[in-house]
């Protein structure tokens, strides 16, 4: 008894729907992907040093005190709102955001007060921030 060959058909294996698929991952997370700019400043933290460190010609300092109140080179603000701090930092500094700016608070000043001394600093271009403390046995 003689049987039929069967015709061996060559496997192949079709790349069209991976491809696909793979593309509309691709889109997804593209899709998906959240671009945020992230603004920051650079932070000077105080160190502990036998000799102080070097201060530029030209400084603004803004002085927080314990009720919270801001003063610029020590002229006091009339209140303590976001935009007067701005307008004052903007009149004092004559626009020039590349200066460098101290932030000097009380060890018992609202954490609130010194983050918006910060964001006025922020929202107005300036890079170059230090934060001052006193030593306790002054």
């Amino acid at each position: 008894m003689k049987f039929a060959r069967r015709t061996r058909n060559e496997v192949e294996v079709n790349l069209t729907p991976l491809i696909d698929v793979v593309f509309l991952l691709l889109i997804f997370f593209m899709v998906s992907t959240t671009f945020t700019k992230e603004s920051q400043l650079s932070i000077d933290l105080p160190e502990a040093s036998a000799s102080p460190g070097t201060v530029a010609e030209r400084t603004l300092e803004i002085s927080i005190t314990r009720s919270g109140e801001f003063a610029i080179n020590d002229v006091a603000l009339t209140n303590n709102k976001l935009p007067t701090l701005m307008n004052a930092l903007q009149k004092v500094s004559d626009g020039d955001n590349t200066l460098p700016l101290v932030i000097t608070a009380d060890s018992a000043t609202p954490h609130q007060s010194v983050v918006t001394a910060m964001d006025a600093a922020g929202q107005l271009g300036f890079s170059h921030l230090s934060i001052t403390t006193k030593n306790s046995s002054e």
